[in-house]
């Protein structure tokens, strides 16, 4: 990524050059946060919904599982759009947000299926992010 500043501008201002980047160590970070953000969910995803298994009983376990991997398909989805941006296209669409609205739906109108905790399984990829933000904030980091 490189900064270049504005040339024509009274105020300090910088443009960011993102289309092509001097060094291929950004997109090899960008990558391996991509691929530890859909893991961190899937793992969490799993230790919550066998604690929910424990705790409810199978049919809210089963409606958090459902929840969470639908949330897992948004957030590679929400990934890709973001890998498009730039490229292909100007702006974020919004064909993710169908998936969210197909989960409650279906949510909705299943007998064995609940709303509530499928909405809690599709919400845990942001803990996910929570949690990435708190180890970035924090200054944590893995040894590489």
């Amino acid at each position: 990524m490189k900064i270049i500043p504005a040339k024509n501008s009274a105020a300090s201002q910088a443009i960011v050059d993102i289309s092509s980047p001097s060094d291929s160590g950004g997109m090899d970070e960008y990558n391996r946060l991509k691929l530890k953000l859909l893991m961190l969910t899937l793992i969490s995803g799993l230790v919550i919904g066998l604690v929910v298994l424990c705790v409810y009983g199978w049919n809210i376990a089963l409606s958090y599982f459902v929840g969470a991997v639908v949330g897992a398909v948004y957030l590679r989805m929400l990934a890709k759009g973001v890998d498009r941006l730039g490229k292909q296209s100007k702006r974020l669409g919004y064909a993710r947000f169908g998936v969210f609205v197909i989960l409650i739906a279906i949510t909705a109108k299943s007998e064995q299926l609940q709303v509530l905790p499928a909405f809690f399984g599709f919400m845990t990829y942001k803990l996910a992010v929570l949690a990435i933000l708190a180890q970035d904030l924090t200054g944590v980091s893995n040894s590489r």
